[in-house]
Protein backbone atom coordinates (compact mmCIF):
# COMPACT_ATOMS: atom_id res chain seq x y z
CA UNK A 1 0.00 0.00 0.00
CA UNK A 2 1.14 3.56 -0.65
CA UNK A 3 2.41 5.97 2.39
CA UNK A 4 -0.60 6.52 4.80
CA UNK A 5 -2.01 10.18 3.40
CA UNK A 6 -1.80 11.58 6.77
CA UNK A 7 2.06 10.72 6.97
CA UNK A 8 2.50 11.86 3.50
CA UNK A 9 0.90 15.27 4.40
CA UNK A 10 3.44 15.88 7.06
CA UNK A 11 6.20 15.03 5.66
CA UNK A 12 5.49 17.66 2.80
CA UNK A 13 4.76 20.26 5.52
CA UNK A 14 8.18 20.17 6.79
CA UNK A 15 10.53 22.88 6.28
CA UNK A 16 13.45 22.11 4.69
CA UNK A 17 16.29 20.86 7.37
CA UNK A 18 19.04 23.92 7.90
CA UNK A 19 22.52 23.55 5.61
CA UNK A 20 25.47 22.82 7.36
CA UNK A 21 26.96 20.26 9.50
CA UNK A 22 23.97 18.86 12.40
CA UNK A 23 24.32 20.69 15.66
CA UNK A 24 23.50 18.42 18.48
CA UNK A 25 22.70 21.30 20.54
CA UNK A 26 21.05 23.15 18.34
CA UNK A 27 18.83 19.77 17.29
CA UNK A 28 17.98 18.56 20.97
CA UNK A 29 16.89 22.44 21.90
CA UNK A 30 14.45 22.10 18.80
CA UNK A 31 13.18 18.64 19.60
CA UNK A 32 12.46 19.61 23.26
CA UNK A 33 10.32 22.88 22.08
CA UNK A 34 7.75 20.56 20.43
CA UNK A 35 7.58 18.70 23.99
CA UNK A 36 3.42 19.03 25.05
CA UNK A 37 2.62 20.86 28.36
CA UNK A 38 1.76 18.17 31.11
CA UNK A 39 -1.91 19.83 31.17
CA UNK A 40 -1.81 17.82 27.54
CA UNK A 41 -0.22 14.50 28.36
CA UNK A 42 -2.13 11.14 29.22
CA UNK A 43 -3.10 11.31 32.45
CA UNK A 44 -1.58 8.12 34.70
CA UNK A 45 -1.38 7.19 38.44
CA UNK A 46 1.98 8.66 39.02
CA UNK A 47 4.66 9.69 37.63
CA UNK A 48 7.95 10.28 38.86
CA UNK A 49 11.90 11.20 38.37
CA UNK A 50 14.26 9.44 40.40
CA UNK A 51 17.89 8.15 39.64
CA UNK A 52 18.06 4.37 39.41
CA UNK A 53 22.22 3.94 40.97
CA UNK A 54 23.75 6.79 39.02
CA UNK A 55 20.90 7.01 35.60
CA UNK A 56 18.03 9.08 35.83
CA UNK A 57 14.86 7.88 35.32
CA UNK A 58 11.03 8.61 34.58
CA UNK A 59 9.06 5.73 36.65
CA UNK A 60 5.46 5.88 35.21
CA UNK A 61 2.54 4.30 37.28
CA UNK A 62 -0.40 3.58 34.71
CA UNK A 63 -3.24 2.85 38.02
CA UNK A 64 -3.19 1.82 41.71
CA UNK A 65 -2.03 -1.88 42.32
CA UNK A 66 -0.41 -4.15 44.87
CA UNK A 67 2.53 -4.78 42.34
CA UNK A 68 3.29 -4.77 38.72
CA UNK A 69 5.37 -5.94 36.27
CA UNK A 70 8.16 -3.70 34.69
CA UNK A 71 8.74 -2.54 31.46
CA UNK A 72 12.08 -0.57 31.22
CA UNK A 73 12.19 1.79 28.03
CA UNK A 74 15.06 3.03 25.93
CA UNK A 75 14.42 6.26 23.65
CA UNK A 76 15.30 6.73 20.22
CA UNK A 77 17.36 9.10 18.72
CA UNK A 78 20.34 8.02 16.80
CA UNK A 79 22.31 7.61 20.22
CA UNK A 80 22.75 11.63 20.67
CA UNK A 81 19.42 12.68 20.01
CA UNK A 82 15.81 12.17 22.40
CA UNK A 83 15.17 12.27 25.67
CA UNK A 84 13.01 10.96 28.16
CA UNK A 85 10.47 14.34 27.62
CA UNK A 86 10.81 14.08 24.27
CA UNK A 87 9.64 10.47 24.72
CA UNK A 88 7.18 10.86 27.62
CA UNK A 89 4.32 10.39 25.21
CA UNK A 90 5.57 7.11 24.27
CA UNK A 91 6.39 5.75 28.12
CA UNK A 92 3.17 6.93 28.87
CA UNK A 93 1.26 5.13 26.27
CA UNK A 94 3.22 1.82 27.43
CA UNK A 95 2.01 2.13 30.41
CA UNK A 96 -1.42 2.21 29.95
CA UNK A 97 -1.99 -0.22 26.89
CA UNK A 98 0.10 -2.33 29.12
CA UNK A 99 -0.42 -2.20 32.73
CA UNK A 100 2.98 -2.44 34.24
CA UNK A 101 5.05 0.30 35.43
CA UNK A 102 7.65 2.13 33.04
CA UNK A 103 10.86 2.77 33.68
CA UNK A 104 12.26 5.55 30.77
CA UNK A 105 16.23 5.40 30.79
CA UNK A 106 18.13 9.29 30.51
CA UNK A 107 20.82 6.75 29.11
CA UNK A 108 24.09 9.38 28.66
CA UNK A 109 24.12 10.15 24.55
CA UNK A 110 26.92 10.92 22.20
CA UNK A 111 29.20 12.67 21.55
CA UNK A 112 29.29 13.54 24.41
CA UNK A 113 29.28 10.33 26.45
CA UNK A 114 31.95 8.10 25.38
CA UNK A 115 30.61 4.75 24.03
CA UNK A 116 29.51 2.48 25.43
CA UNK A 117 28.24 5.28 28.49
CA UNK A 118 25.07 4.56 27.11
CA UNK A 119 24.44 1.07 26.41
CA UNK A 120 26.08 0.61 30.39
CA UNK A 121 23.08 3.21 31.81
CA UNK A 122 20.52 1.08 29.81
CA UNK A 123 22.13 -2.23 31.43
CA UNK A 124 22.89 -0.67 34.65
CA UNK A 125 19.08 0.33 35.05
CA UNK A 126 18.07 -2.96 34.08
CA UNK A 127 20.08 -4.73 37.07
CA UNK A 128 18.51 -1.89 38.93
CA UNK A 129 15.22 -2.96 38.75
CA UNK A 130 16.10 -6.69 39.89
CA UNK A 131 17.67 -5.41 42.79
CA UNK A 132 14.99 -3.01 43.99
CA UNK A 133 12.25 -4.97 43.35
CA UNK A 134 10.90 -4.48 46.85
CA UNK A 135 10.65 -0.24 46.21
CA UNK A 136 9.67 -0.75 42.64
CA UNK A 137 6.85 -3.05 43.79
CA UNK A 138 7.91 -5.36 40.94
CA UNK A 139 5.94 -8.84 40.65
CA UNK A 140 9.21 -10.36 40.29
CA UNK A 141 7.46 -11.85 36.96
CA UNK A 142 7.46 -9.93 34.25
CA UNK A 143 11.06 -7.60 33.38
CA UNK A 144 10.40 -6.67 29.52
CA UNK A 145 13.08 -4.18 27.55
CA UNK A 146 11.18 -1.96 24.77
CA UNK A 147 13.12 0.78 22.49
CA UNK A 148 12.35 2.71 19.65
CA UNK A 149 15.06 3.27 16.75
CA UNK A 150 18.59 3.31 18.55
CA UNK A 151 16.40 2.19 21.73
CA UNK A 152 15.75 -1.10 19.47
CA UNK A 153 19.59 -1.36 19.44
CA UNK A 154 20.09 -0.75 23.10
CA UNK A 155 17.06 -3.29 24.09
CA UNK A 156 18.92 -6.05 21.67
CA UNK A 157 22.45 -5.21 22.61
CA UNK A 158 21.25 -5.66 26.46
CA UNK A 159 19.33 -8.18 26.17
CA UNK A 160 22.56 -10.23 24.79
CA UNK A 161 24.88 -8.96 27.57
CA UNK A 162 22.75 -9.95 30.13
CA UNK A 163 22.47 -12.93 29.02
CA UNK A 164 26.46 -13.10 28.49
CA UNK A 165 26.57 -12.27 32.30
CA UNK A 166 24.02 -14.96 33.13
CA UNK A 167 21.50 -12.16 34.32
CA UNK A 168 18.44 -14.35 33.41
CA UNK A 169 15.84 -12.00 34.50
CA UNK A 170 14.62 -10.32 31.57
CA UNK A 171 11.49 -12.05 30.36
CA UNK A 172 10.35 -10.06 27.19
CA UNK A 173 12.01 -7.54 24.23
CA UNK A 174 10.14 -4.85 21.94
CA UNK A 175 12.07 -3.55 19.37
CA UNK A 176 9.94 -1.05 17.23
CA UNK A 177 11.65 -0.53 14.13
CA UNK A 178 15.56 -1.28 15.20
CA UNK A 179 18.65 0.05 13.96
CA UNK A 180 20.53 -3.18 14.45
CA UNK A 181 23.41 -2.65 11.53
CA UNK A 182 24.88 0.36 11.19
CA UNK A 183 27.02 -0.70 8.24
CA UNK A 184 24.66 1.62 5.82
CA UNK A 185 26.39 -0.24 2.47
CA UNK A 186 23.03 0.35 0.66
CA UNK A 187 23.48 -3.00 -0.76
CA UNK A 188 22.98 -5.04 2.63
CA UNK A 189 19.23 -4.49 2.47
CA UNK A 190 16.71 -3.72 -0.05
CA UNK A 191 15.06 -1.24 1.83
CA UNK A 192 17.86 0.39 2.14
CA UNK A 193 17.16 1.48 -1.22
CA UNK A 194 13.35 1.32 -2.11
CA UNK A 195 12.96 3.39 0.73
CA UNK A 196 16.22 6.14 0.46
CA UNK A 197 14.32 9.01 -0.33
CA UNK A 198 10.73 10.62 0.87
CA UNK A 199 9.87 8.98 3.61
CA UNK A 200 11.55 11.13 6.16
CA UNK A 201 14.22 9.37 7.26
CA UNK A 202 16.37 8.67 4.38
CA UNK A 203 19.35 6.61 3.60
CA UNK A 204 21.77 8.98 2.75
CA UNK A 205 21.41 10.64 6.17
CA UNK A 206 22.26 7.60 8.50
CA UNK A 207 25.63 8.01 8.21
CA UNK A 208 25.84 11.76 9.35
CA UNK A 209 23.03 10.70 12.23
CA UNK A 210 24.76 8.00 13.43
CA UNK A 211 28.53 9.88 12.93
CA UNK A 212 28.33 11.15 16.50
CA UNK A 213 27.85 7.49 18.18
CA UNK A 214 30.52 6.32 15.95
CA UNK A 215 32.78 9.56 16.90
CA UNK A 216 32.46 8.72 20.50
CA UNK A 217 34.11 5.31 19.80
CA UNK A 218 31.37 3.06 18.30
CA UNK A 219 32.33 0.78 16.05
CA UNK A 220 30.04 -0.58 13.10
CA UNK A 221 31.07 -4.03 13.30
CA UNK A 222 30.72 -4.39 17.05
CA UNK A 223 27.91 -6.63 18.11
CA UNK A 224 27.25 -4.42 20.95
CA UNK A 225 26.75 -1.64 18.01
CA UNK A 226 24.97 -3.78 15.68
CA UNK A 227 23.65 -6.08 17.31
CA UNK A 228 22.58 -8.66 13.97
CA UNK A 229 26.61 -8.86 13.68
CA UNK A 230 25.96 -11.37 16.88
CA UNK A 231 26.40 -15.30 15.43
CA UNK A 232 24.60 -16.79 18.27
CA UNK A 233 21.39 -15.60 19.46
CA UNK A 234 20.27 -18.78 21.40
CA UNK A 235 18.77 -18.12 24.38
CA UNK A 236 17.80 -14.62 24.19
CA UNK A 237 14.27 -13.64 25.86
CA UNK A 238 11.10 -13.63 23.42
CA UNK A 239 10.50 -10.96 21.49
CA UNK A 240 8.48 -8.69 19.21
CA UNK A 241 10.23 -6.75 16.33
CA UNK A 242 7.69 -3.76 14.92
CA UNK A 243 8.92 -2.72 11.36
CA UNK A 244 7.52 -0.35 8.70
CA UNK A 245 7.13 -0.50 5.65
CA UNK A 246 8.74 2.56 4.43
CA UNK A 247 11.59 2.28 6.38
CA UNK A 248 15.04 2.25 5.20
CA UNK A 249 15.85 0.28 8.59
CA UNK A 250 13.00 -2.65 7.59
CA UNK A 251 14.56 -5.16 6.21
CA UNK A 252 17.42 -5.18 8.79
CA UNK A 253 14.85 -5.60 11.61
CA UNK A 254 12.90 -8.21 10.28
CA UNK A 255 16.13 -10.47 9.23
CA UNK A 256 17.08 -9.96 12.78
CA UNK A 257 13.59 -11.58 13.71
CA UNK A 258 13.88 -14.28 11.67
CA UNK A 259 17.39 -15.21 13.09
CA UNK A 260 16.02 -14.93 16.51
CA UNK A 261 13.76 -17.28 15.25
CA UNK A 262 15.96 -19.97 13.77
CA UNK A 263 17.77 -19.72 16.82
CA UNK A 264 14.79 -21.18 18.50
CA UNK A 265 13.86 -17.82 20.38
CA UNK A 266 9.87 -17.20 20.33
CA UNK A 267 9.78 -14.25 18.06
CA UNK A 268 7.07 -12.10 16.35
CA UNK A 269 7.74 -10.10 13.51
CA UNK A 270 5.04 -7.46 12.84
CA UNK A 271 5.51 -4.74 9.17
CA UNK A 272 3.01 -1.81 9.86
CA UNK A 273 1.81 -1.00 6.34
CA UNK A 274 2.42 2.44 5.14
CA UNK A 275 4.03 3.36 7.80
CA UNK A 276 7.19 4.96 8.37
CA UNK A 277 9.99 5.51 10.70
CA UNK A 278 9.83 6.68 13.96
CA UNK A 279 5.99 6.41 13.80
CA UNK A 280 5.68 5.38 17.46
CA UNK A 281 6.94 8.63 18.60
CA UNK A 282 5.48 10.57 15.42
CA UNK A 283 2.03 9.16 14.76
CA UNK A 284 0.59 6.73 17.16
CA UNK A 285 -2.12 9.71 16.98
CA UNK A 286 -3.30 7.75 13.89
CA UNK A 287 -5.53 4.71 15.27
CA UNK A 288 -3.96 2.39 13.27
CA UNK A 289 -0.40 2.64 14.78
CA UNK A 290 -1.70 3.00 18.00
CA UNK A 291 -2.21 -0.72 17.60
CA UNK A 292 1.54 -0.89 18.26
CA UNK A 293 1.36 -0.73 21.67
CA UNK A 294 -1.86 -2.80 21.73
CA UNK A 295 0.59 -5.38 20.51
CA UNK A 296 2.73 -4.96 22.44
CA UNK A 297 0.72 -5.60 25.09
CA UNK A 298 -0.79 -8.59 23.71
CA UNK A 299 2.70 -10.00 23.36
CA UNK A 300 3.36 -9.51 26.83
CA UNK A 301 0.32 -10.92 28.01
CA UNK A 302 0.77 -13.98 25.81
CA UNK A 303 4.14 -15.10 26.76
CA UNK A 304 3.64 -14.66 30.23
CA UNK A 305 3.60 -12.15 33.39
Amino acid sequence: MPLNSQIADVLANLPAPPEGPLDPVVMRAGEEDQVAPVSLRLPLHAVEDVVAGEVPVRIYTPAAADSYGVLVYFHGGAFFLGSVSTHDHVARNLAKETGLKVISVDYRRAPEAAFPAGLDDCLAVVKWVADNGDALTWNGQTLALAGDSSGGTFVAAVAALAHDEGFDRITHQVLFYPSLDLDFDVDRYASLRHNAEGYGVETAGLKYFNSFYFDSGADAADPRVSPIKREDLTGLPPALVITAEFDPMRDEGELYGERLQKAGVAATISRYAGANHGFIQNFSWIPEYHKAFEETAAFLRSTGE
